[in-house]
């Protein structure tokens, strides 16, 4: 035998509320699904109680003439109960189809209770259409009284006491109708603003996906980029020196060794940011390590160094910068002696300037004496050279341009400002 499956304990402590709810969603959804069938189920209902009262000798204890024929009030009943079919569609046209029988059964003396029927056409036109109809519709509803204490006098009560009433009546079905009109209104703009709000949040999660694949891809382009230029520049080396100089060429290859190792430890950095095999929280931790900062450039100019560009440096002020200026100080700077590698051309020297002013400002210019390429070759189709520093300036309200230097000087020049702070 199967063990039993133990309810849980929020189906178990379920609510009423919740249960009721849930069924009356399913007959909403089966009413949407077919609507002719429960109009013509309700109907049928108010039609065969209609019959009952007219054959039976309910409606003459009612009646100010018990007297008229029994045909007469099969027929008034009839006309009083089938246009109930279409009191959703026509709620309008179906109470003026009711208006003659209405009238008829006040002035034979019937009284016929079908006549309360109306009051649920009421009911729909509240609901359904503009309040502005619910004038006419207290009229038409009304007549009938007025004939009857008309023709038969005060027979049934005084005359102000049955048009109360029926005013009253008529209130209340308008009431009621205005009531769910108002809930479904409210219901409906809530889940119109749900819609709206989930909208917004894939939205902004789409919007969060597509920046974040464009910080990684700035990190891996300067990443990959500079330490392929600087392991590209000691392996042109290293093969020029192997054939006179064994331990020079020995050294490179120590270099390239190290630079590569410091590159594919980066890239696993940043690509475990992207993994989700372990979601479970079982498998190893990915290796942390805080991003570059000024603190490292040391680093960044020996490698650069190594690979055959001489560098110089250029220190004015004190550094207090926030670490993501920093970050983006130190790719430009990357970028920029990246640049310099690939196309400045040998015997290329390099400049870096930097100054720090108060409030997180900065100004960094870098320069090389290489040729002074056109800026295609130095930004090549689709890449995130140039776009992606000038992304990390703007991200500080801040410039940057690039371009050759004036003559008569030659070489390139990248010369990047970051205003103070705002204050918060």
């Amino acid at each position: 035998m199967e063990p039993v499956k133990p309810v849980p304990e929020d189906r178990a402590a379920e609510p009423v509320t919740e249960y009721v709810q849930r069924v009356n969603r399913r007959i909403r959804a089966f009413d949407h699904r077919h609507p002719l069938l429960w109009d013509l189920t309700l109907t049928g209902f108010w039609v065969l109680a209609a019959l009952v009262d007219g054959t039976g000798d309910g409606w003459r204890s009612v009646a100010h003439d018990p007297g008229v024929p029994v045909g007469l009030v099969l027929v008034l009943s009839l006309a009083l109960s089938v246009p109930v079919v279409w009191r959703r569609s026509h709620p309008r046209g179906a109470l003026l189809l009711t208006l003659p029988a209405a009238l008829v059964s006040a002035w034979s003396g019937a009284a016929l209770q079908a006549a309360l029927l109306q009051l649920l056409l009421v009911h729909h036109i509240a609901l359904r259409l503009p309040l502005r109809n619910l004038w006419w519709a207290v009229a038409v509803v009304a007549a009938p009284t007025c004939v009857s204490v008309a023709r038969y006098g005060d027979s049934a009560g005084s005359w102000n006491q049955q048009l109360g009433s029926q005013l009253v009546a008529i209130g209340v079905a308008a009431l009621i109708g205005i009531t769910v009109r108002t809930r479904r209104g409210y219901t409906e703009a809530l889940e119109d603003r749900a819609r709206r709000l989930e909208t917004e949040r894939d939205q902004q999660v789409r919007l969060a996906a597509a920046a974040e694949r464009a910080r990684i891809a700035r990190e891996m382009h300067d990443i990959i980029g500079h330490n392929l230029s600087v392991i590209t520049g000691l392996a042109d080396g290293g093969r020029y020196a192997a054939a006179k100089s064994p331990d020079r060429a020995a050294q490179a290859l120590d270099a390239i060794g190290t630079t590569s190792r410091q590159a594919l430890g980066e890239l696993r950095r940043l690509l475990d940011v992207l993994r989700d095999d372990d979601q479970d929280g079982t498998g190893p931790e990915p290796e942390l390590a805080p991003q570059p900062a000024l603190t490292d450039l040391d680093r960044l100019l020996d490698g650069v160094r190594r690979a055959g560009l001489p560098v110089r440096t250029t220190v004015k002020g004190e550094p207090a910068l926030p670490e993501g200026r920093q970050l983006t100080l130190y790719r430009v700077i990357q970028e920029a002696l990246t640049n310099t590698l690939k196309h400045a051309g040998p015997d290329a020297t390099a400049h870096i300037e930097l100054s720090y002013g108060s409030g997180g400002a900065a100004t960094l210019t870098v320069t090389d004496t290489g040729r002074a390429a056109p800026l295609p070759s130095r930004t090549p189709s689709g890449g995130r050279g140039l776009p992606g520093m000038r992304e990390r300036t703007s991200l500080y309200g801040g410039t940057l341009e690039a371009g050759p230097r004036p003559a008569p000087e030659q070489g390139w020049r990248v010369h990047l400002h970051l205003p103070e702070e705002s204050p918060q």
